[in-house]
C-alpha cells in the first residue's frame, strides 16, 4: 500500500486484485465519512503511471512524501474516525512493524485470495478512484 497526495488528498495505491487489499478500501470507504481520501488500484493506468513517476515499486504519497509498508497503513488508519489509537503502534520499531507487514504482504494471495479481476466502486463511489 502507498500514500500520495493529489488535490491535497491522499491517494492511496493498493493492489485491486488481491482480496485482503480490496477489502482494507471497502473497509476505509465505510469509515471515512470526510472523504479524505483518494484511490487507485496498482493496476490501473492511473496507477501505474504514479509508480513510474515517484519511481516506486508499489503504498501512500502525502505532502510531497511517499509513505509505505506499515507507515503507510498507520497514517491511513490513524485518520479515520474512531480508529486514532492505532497510534500506539508508533512505539513498535519500524523494522519489526515492516517484518509482519511483509510477512503478510507476501503471503496475502495464498492467505486471503485473488480476484480475476480488480473490484469496481459503485457509482456513487467512482469519484473517489483515480483510473
Amino acid at each position: 500500500m502507498y500514500f500520495y497526495r493529489v488535490n491535497n488528498k491522499p491517494v492511496i495505491l493498493f493492489d485491486g486484485v488481491c482480496n485482503l487489499c480490496s477489502g482494507s478500501v471497502q473497509f476505509i470507504l465505510k469509515r471515512d465519512k470526510e472523504k479524505r481520501f483518494l484511490f487507485a488500484s496498482l493496476q490501473s493506468t492511473y496507477g501505474q503511471s504514479l509508480l513510474k513517476q515517484l519511481d516506486l515499486p508499489t503504498e501512500l504519497y502525502e505532502g510531497g512524501k511517499v509513505f509505505t509498508r506499515s507507515t503507510a497503513a498507520l497514517k491511513m488508519f490513524s485518520q479515520l474516525k474512531g480508529w486514532s489509537w492505532v497510534k500506539i503502534f508508533w512505539v513498535v520499531p519500524k523494522f519489526i512493524r515492516d517484518a509482519v507487514y511483509n510477512l503478510i504482504a507476501k503471503n496475502r494471495y495464498k492467505w486471503f485470495g485473488k480476484k480475476e479481476e480488480c473490484w469496481l466502486p459503485t457509482p456513487d463511489l467512482k469519484a473517489r478512484f483515480l483510473d
